[in-house]
This record gives C-alpha cells, structure tokens and sequence, in this order.
C-alpha cells in the first residue's frame, strides 16, 4: 500500500464546458496495485488521508476521507455531520489519470472532477 497526491479538477459542465481547473480537490489515500482504494490502507493510515478543496475566489477548505457505512465522504469537521460532501462509488472506481470522480458538494450539486496529476507521495 502506498499513499498518493491525487489532483483533480472540475469536468465539463454546461457553465465549463471545458471544465476548469479553478475548482477542484487535492487528496492523500491510498492505492493499491490495481489504483484502486485500499481501505485497509486506509484503517491505518486515517489520519494522513487529507483532502483540500480548492475554489476560485474563497479560501481552501480542509478535511479528512473518512469511511461512513458503506461509502466513503469529505469530512470537513468530525464534530458536525452537516458538511460532509459524499463521493460517488468511490470504492469503485479507479484512481488513475484521466479518470473521472464524483462529489456532492456542500451545495447537494454532484459535480465530477477529472484526475489530472498522480503521484506518490513524497515523490
């Protein structure tokens, strides 16, 4: 199990029809070998599993990937529910350049954010 940066930013939408990398989400979890989450990586790394979310014009907003059930959130502050931004299947779906993920932002907007740049981390 390693740990990766994983750098993703908006995909197309009506209003960015070619997307923009000025909103978007750098994250820390780990893959495995296949570039799919490794939950048990996850057990015991949980607190370097770090997400920052980054919009064009407000400050960056910080929080951890948490595993709640059976799906996996954003959890900007562990002592309130209410700001937890849920992705989409993430445990099933690939994490690899040029793949697309899905979140439901703090708006109840699912937006998708495409990976741009993978890399282990400390590499």
């Amino acid at each position: 199990m390693t740990l990766f940066h994983v750098h993703m930013i908006l995909a197309r939408t009506d209003e960015y029809p070619e997307g923009s990398n000025a909103f978007g989400y750098d994250l820390v979890l780990p893959l495995d070998a296949g570039m799919n989450l490794d939950p048990e990586g996850w057990k015991a790394h949980k607190e370097a599993c770090t997400v920052r979310r980054f919009t064009e014009g407000q400050p960056d907003e910080h929080g951890l990937l948490r595993h709640i059930g059976r799906g996996w959130i954003i959890d900007y502050d562990v002592t309130d529910d209410e700001d937890n931004e849920p992705f989409f299947k993430l445990d099933r779906h690939k994490i690899d350049m040029g793949e697309y993920l899905s979140v439901t932002e703090a708006d109840g907007e699912q937006r998708t954010f495409r990976v741009v740049t993978i890399s282990p981390l400390g590499a």
